[in-house]
């Protein structure tokens, strides 16, 4: 039979058209093709001159120009005039200049270079290389990369078509309606419109605000960023931390680690773990190891902490303020206290204490159900203790003195504790001692309205007892135990914060530690220079 034979034949033929068909598209493959011109002249070196509406292919590549030299065995082109090129049905590139080589398929473009991708994203500049291989561009001597949100400008530049991703060198800027961006690289995605921080940059805000992170990615269409180590300085603020989540569009940031805010005019600083800022309500709030330094007149620091320190800012003054709650701990060297929360009111420049308020200055306890200070050319000036005001210092063979009365105000000069008022229902214990040998003589009590109470060098000087003072010395022989003390008394010396009390922990953690979310109650503006705590 001759069907095996024939088989064979047939099989063979076609092994061999399709081995034909293989290397033909090879070959179209490799070379470089003329498809048009108006005129075409032999030149010098044995290249084509074409002239006129001349169009190269190759693959999916077009090349359009005015004029050209063709070097068919060396599978080039140099065009001219008004170039163009297409690259299937995204990119194209457009120049005066353009030399192309078939062979490695790389463009090289000079001159008023227009590299765009549809859609996408638009590439300036007067040198651009570009791969077709990898559908990279590269450029140099300067570049500008538009799209319909940023404007980046750079000395060198990679831009791949194929992800989107643009990396720019030496001298880049970003440009937006609401900031603009410096740094010496940095990375564009031009579809996910995502900004990549791969060095140092610095963002300038259109309210002269500035802001330095090390890396990070911002988005520009969601206005999210997640960005690291961020140093930022305003008019009147600076702020610094680890990681900052930031969400422009919902007007929120979030700081952790390492969190040190500063005003400039209050001279406050404000540190902590974790802060959270709501831009809308005016509200920052800090919290984990969070604590307040406050430089005074006398080149003295008054610190404070709490779980949670929340600043409140308002265009109206009434409304600006300052809260700490929870373990409210403050610390100065000539002045300690403790109290469930307080606040500072800028308004009236007073700050009040509340729930079994405690406070130290100069030997004295001084207790009551709510207290607060007056602070004048930034220093205490008054103490006004409310209901159920007490007042207690010991002596050095540790007796009691002691006064209660309804309320207190404590007058302070040159930092020091001057003049106590006490006003209804005064009493006062104060033990007697010899001026010589400091032995002890006896106790007098006095029961008035109101008593006025003078100190000198942090000690009773003198008191004064006012409507219908009734007084009583009892000698040492005489006293009982149940009358050393007035009702209500308490010494809580054990309760006194240190420094180290107050100034809390290290600043500088382990990075993965946990960051919780702050005491319930508060929704954590502005917030500035970075001044180091004394040590």
């Amino acid at each position: 039979m001759n069907v095996p034979r024939t088989t064979s034949i047939i099989q063979r033929f076609l092994m061999a058209s399709l081995l034909v068909a293989l290397v033909s598209a090879s070959y179209g493959q490799k070379k470089v093709r003329l498809r048009d011109a108006d005129e075409l002249k032999s030149g010098k070196k044995g290249e084509q001159r074409l002239i006129g509406n001349v169009v190269f292919v190759q693959n999916q590549t077009t090349i359009y120009c005015d004029s050209a030299h063709f070097y068919r065995k060396e599978n080039s082109v140099e065009a001219f005039g008004k170039v163009r090129i297409v690259e299937g049905d995204s990119i194209t590139i457009t120049g005066s200049r353009l030399i192309y080589d078939g062979n490695a398929k790389t463009a090289k473009f000079r001159r008023n270079v227009v590299f765009n991708k549809l859609k996408t994203a638009t590439l300036y500049t007067n040198n651009l290389d570009y791969a077709r291989t990898s559908n990279q561009a590269y450029y140099f001597n300067g570049g500008k990369l538009v799209d319909s949100i940023n404007v980046l400008t750079s000395r060198k530049g990679y831009y791949n078509a194929n992800t989107n991703l643009a990396s720019f060198k030496q001298d880049v800027q970003v440009t937006h309606p609401d900031y603009t961006m410096y740094a010496d690289s940095l990375q564009y995605n031009s579809r996910t419109k995502d900004i990549y921080f791969v060095s140092e940059t610095t963002v300038v805000n259109k309210d002269s605000s500035r802001m330095v992170y090390q890396h990070g990615v911002y988005n520009t269409i969601t206005e999210v960023s997640d960005l690291h180590h961020g140093v930022g300085e305003s008019e009147e603020y600076t702020i610094e931390g680890s990681k900052y989540d930031l969400d422009a569009r919902r007007n929120i940031a979030k700081v952790r680690g390492n969190v040190v805010m500063s005003s400039k005019k209050e001279h406050l600083i404000i540190y902590g773990q974790a802060s959270d800022y709501f831009q809308n309500e005016g509200i920052t709030k800090v919290y984990n190891k969070a604590f307040v330094a406050k430089i005074t007149d006398d080149n003295d620091t008054l610190f404070m902490t709490a779980d949670t320190l929340v600043s409140i800012d308002s265009d109206d003054p009434q409304k600006k303020r300052i809260l700490a709650y929870n373990n409210v701990k403050v610390f100065k060297k000539d002045l300690q206290g403790v109290a469930d929360s307080l606040e500072y009111r800028a308004a009236d420049s007073t700050i009040y204490l509340y729930k079994d308020p405690v406070l130290w200055t100069q030997g004295n306890q001084l207790t009551a159900d709510s207290i607060s200070m007056l602070i004048e050319n930034n220093t205490i000036s008054k103490m006004f203790l409310v209901d159920n005001a007490f007042v207690i210092s010991q002596d050095t063979l540790m007796n009691f003195n002691q006064i209660k009365g309804r309320q207190m105000t404590a007058e302070f000069a040159d930092q020091n504790i001057d003049r106590v008022i006490v006003q209804g229902n005064g009493e006062s214990l104060f033990f007697a001692l010899d001026d010589e040998d400091q032995s002890f003589m006896g106790m007098n009590k006095i029961i008035c309205s109101n008593i006025t109470i003078r100190f000198k060098g942090g000690k009773v000087n003198n008191l004064s007892f006012y409507v219908k003072p009734e007084a009583q010395f009892i000698p040492p022989h005489e006293l009982k135990k149940d009358q050393l003390t007035l009702k209500g008394f308490e010494w809580k010396a054990d309760n006194k914060p240190g420094r180290k009390d107050v100034v809390r922990g290290s600043l500088h953690p382990d990075p993965n530690e946990e960051v919780s979310e702050g005491a319930e109650g508060w929704k954590g503006g502005k917030v500035g220079k970075v001044e180091r705590m004394e040590k």
